[in-house]
């Protein structure tokens, strides 16, 4: 998959839709150069898991993890993201393909906690509805961010 970089406007819209605390831990899958992850660390005191396979983006991800002052607060993994154990993660930032979310939103019900937040940029889950979606209007159209909340599970 291509590296695509979230731009300034949909990372704010992101951010705002996740409504970090403090006491979060953010996982970015897909993390490219860590943009979205040191932003969302930066401004909430949260601490971030930034993942990707590209040991290059994993690198100078880190260095800007670096030059923004947050480098003890987030750490990168060269993983594949359907191996990423989400279990502690409160909070899952994604910029992939549709296919990519939809494959992978099995997992994100499975292994996430009840309340843990799931913000997209662009794409949707099919048919799982979002529980609240941004419209951004950058450029020639219009696109979306996009939130949903791991809903709790039925008692057995």
């Amino acid at each position: 998959m291509p590296y695509e970089p979230s731009s300034e406007a949909a990372i704010q819209a992101m951010l705002q839709l996740a409504q970090l605390r403090r006491e979060d831990l953010v996982y970015d899958l897909g993390c490219g150069d860590g943009r979205v992850v040191i932003a969302a660390v930066r401004g909430s005191g949260a601490r971030g898991i930034g993942v990707d396979l590209d040991p290059k983006l994993l690198r100078q991800a880190q260095a800007n993890a670096v030059q923004a002052g947050v480098s003890k607060r987030v750490s990168f993994r060269a993983q594949d993201l359907f191996e990423t154990d989400l279990r502690q993660a409160s909070v899952v930032l994604l910029f992939l393909w549709p296919e990519i979310n939809q494959r992978l939103l099995p997992k994100l019900l499975r292994e996430l906690p009840a309340g843990a937040r799931v913000v997209s940029n662009m794409h949707d889950m099919g048919d799982y509805a979002p529980t609240r979606r941004i419209t951004l209007r950058e450029g020639a159209r219009p696109h979306h961010v996009y939130l949903w909340v791991v809903p709790a599970r039925p008692l057995k």
